[in-house]
């Protein structure tokens, strides 16, 4: 081995690799630990040059001084300590860590059962100790520190009102986009590349939430499988960017992709899972936390501390009770913000992070320490409100400062337009940001993050082209992925050449569409919706990195593309769609129009009667733009014009008529293939609603 100078004392106070004049000094906690040994590696990473024990131990971080050790060198921990499964303390020094502060890593994972810290084979499984040496299957941290030229680079600050959300996979959405070079593909420039901002800013959304870029390691099962976590919803690192997505700036592709992002006036969001880690269960392998201090990184089973609390289903639960292991994650999301200009955080099972040992709460130790952070509480705050723990699903229950994604909205929408009865009024619920969710403790409107597809579960072309799941390149004989999905082939199951299911299929979508852009709250749009991208009905491709995934951009849908980016203008164009605050009809216009009035398609207001009527299939929304007065951020009025949204999810042609004294003009109708913005030149009192389709109509003549 290669002889270093010896260590000085050094500093517990930055956790990490922190280099100095002279030198970096390395701290890393683990109060359960007998010694701690630094691990220093060749530049290719194949060889240990030296072992060096960390001298100091304070306040349970062990930490040293490494003269002449500077930045670019690779490292890894190993940690000494009882191995003491029924007792909670799996040390292994046999096992190479990663720093859970490296903001680097080099090399990549590869499977082996040296990865393990018992013998796979042993009959007592992971009671059994293994002495394997992990070292060459491993990536190495590396000593680094932030050197990016930001310039003038600052966050667009979108406001609430104006936002549309983005949610796409770093891979999937440019891996087969023949406008971005190759070399680009696939990683982060390549979704900042020079043609994707255009398709970006010419759809108009205006934050665009990336699942997981935390580096992450796939599960042994899908290695063996030949499959892999494609989605990364397995952390192994919270501060390193996920290697793979790394384009030709290497180090820097995040970086460039945040700053030509943020120059087109488009948010980055990050989907970030505090919940869980790579290790998984009690046979999960030893990567990092669990050889650094098991007892402290993760919540244990209080009767059996072998065994892992499970309210994720992926086998552990991160312990964000512990101060040293919250200090971790608020840590890790203050880099993202300050070092890596990004604008929010989408977090995967919330509810999770946000237990305490008595269950969910609004006031939990992790929610408290967000809320009332300088930096954190500043930046977008979207919550996943459900794990499968007891009493995981929380909608409506984080504090004021929180969005959260709203599955009921989701789950209405499909049911109205599948022609499910009874479901018009959990549909008009949502369509006025589920306030009986949201509308308490000063909550906004833009409290509901409202989508009728997400990564996880069919794509919007598939929701109206499959009846069921088909999930068998997932080799699990189809039985995973959710069974509930309010889905419709309308009249044909999967690809077909016949003209009427088609077309009906295109108009269930553009239904689908109006449906979120016009409902109060925050829309979110999953990438590769808007061209008709299909997974060939595939509802859970968490494990599919290929074409099954992957946008097809050759095949794009150009009439859905149009549609849908004139559907986006009009909702921005017109803030009577995004109100701030919840409608409850309370407030009434000038000419005597209230903020809110549910019509029948007689131009009537509905009655308790019809709300009752199961079999009801169509009904109307009236939002008035001069109702209220609100005021936007600059303090001018937010007034807009008065639209009727007629929607008609039943199978025969219907005329609805506009309230008393009122005429208008059709501005939209989903039923006008390629014309459907195409507005009427005469007011009318009267319009023909074609089966299944949406109108808007824009109030001419209110009365007097």
């Amino acid at each position: 081995m290669t002889s270093f100078a010896p260590p000085r004392p050094g500093s517990p106070n930055a956790l990490g690799a922190t280099i100095l004049d002279g030198g970096t000094n390395f701290a890393l906690f683990s109060e359960n630990a007998t010694g701690v040994e630094l691990c220093l590696f060749s530049p290719d990473g194949k060889r240990e040059l030296s072992r060096v024990a960390l001298p100091e131990h304070t306040n349970g971080v062990w930490h040293g001084f490494m003269p002449d050790v500077l930045e670019g060198q690779l490292y890894g921990y190993r940690v000494h300590g009882p191995y003491a499964p029924e007792d909670g303390h799996r040390f292994n020094a046999h096992k190479l860590l990663i720093d859970p502060y490296t903001r680097r890593l080099s090399g990549a994972f590869r499977q082996h059962d040296a990865l393990f810290g018992y013998a796979t084979a042993a009959p007592h499984t992971d009671l059994s100790f293994d002495t394997q040496d992990s070292a060459r299957f491993m990536p190495k941290c590396v000593v680094s520190r932030p050197d990016f030229r930001w310039g003038k680079d600052a966050s667009p600050q979108v406001t609430p009102e104006q936002t549309v959300i983005y949610e796409a996979h770093v891979k999937g959405v440019s891996q087969l986009h023949t406008g971005v070079p190759v070399k680009k593909r696939g990683t982060f420039e390549g979704l900042s590349s020079p043609r994707m901002l255009e398709h970006l800013v010419k759809l108009g959304v205006t934050s665009v939430e990336l699942l997981p870029v935390q580096a992450s390691f796939s599960e042994p099962r899908l290695t063996k499988l030949g499959l892999t976590n494609y989605w990364g919803y397995n952390p192994v690192s919270y501060f390193a960017p996920e290697a793979s997505y790394l384009g030709p700036a290497g180090v820097h592709s995040f970086q460039r992709m945040v700053k030509a992002l943020h120059s087109a006036g488009i948010e980055v969001i990050l989907d970030v899972v505090y919940n869980h880690t790579a290790e998984s269960w009690e046979l999960g392998p030893t990567l990092s936390w669990r050889g650094i201090d098991n007892k402290s990184y993760y919540r244990l089973d209080a009767d059996n501390p072998r065994y892992y609390v499970n309210d994720t289903g992926c086998g552990n639960t991160l312990n964000t009770d512990h101060p040293r292991v919250l200090q971790m994650v608020t840590d890790s999301l203050r880099f993202w913000v300050e070092e890596m200009h990004v604008d929010g955080f989408r977090f995967d099972l919330a509810t999770t992070p946000a237990r305490t040992p008595e269950g969910f709460r609004a006031d939990s130790i992790f929610l408290s320490a967000l809320r009332q952070d300088p930096v954190l509480s500043r930046v977008k705050l979207i919550a996943e409100p459900w794990d499968i723990g007891p009493g995981g699903y929380q909608l409506g229950a984080f504090p004021p400062g929180w969005a959260e994604w709203n599955d009921r909205f989701r789950d209405s929408a499909r049911a109205f337009w599948r022609g499910n009865n009874g479901t018009v009024p959990d549909l008009a619920a949502r369509m006025l940001g589920s306030a009986d969710f949201f509308d308490h403790g000063g909550r906004t409107a833009h409290s509901s993050i409202n989508f009728i597809t997400s990564h996880d579960g069919f794509t919007l072309k598939d929701t109206a082209s499959f009846n069921g799941k088909h999930n068998k390149a997932n080799l699990e004989e189809n039985r995973d992925g959710h069974g509930h999905n309010l889905s419709d082939n309308c009249g044909a199951e999967g690809p077909t050449a016949d003209v009427v299911v088609l077309k009906r299929r295109a108009k269930r979508v553009r239904n689908l569409l109006v449906t979120l852009m016009t409902a109060q709250g925050t829309p979110m749009l999953l990438a590769g919706d808007e061209i008709g991208h299909s997974q060939k009905g595939n509802n859970n491709a968490y494990c599919q990195d290929n074409e099954i995934t992957w946008l097809n951009w050759r095949g794009l849908d150009r009439q859905l593309l149009e549609f849908t980016r004139q559907l986006i203008a009009f909702r921005r164009a017109h803030p009577v769609f995004s109100r701030r605050h919840f409608m409850h009809g309370e407030h009434v216009s000038a000419q005597g129009i209230k903020d809110i009035t549910w019509l029948t398609t007689t131009g009537d207001e509905m009655t308790d009667d019809h709300w009752r009527n199961t079999a009801l299939p169509a009904f109307g929304l009236m939002l008035c733009g001069s109702a209220g007065a609100p005021m936007g951020t600059d303090g001018k009025p937010l007034t807009d014009s008065t639209f009727i949204v007629f929607m008609n999810a039943s199978g025969g042609h219907l005329t609805v008529t506009l309230p008393k004294g009122m005429t208008g003009t059709c501005v939209l109708n989903t039923a006008q293939i390629g014309e459907e913005f195409k507005a009427d030149e005469t007011p009318r009192h009267t319009f023909s609603l074609t089966a299944e389709s949406v109108a808007i109509v824009a109030v001419k003549e209110e009365p007097r």
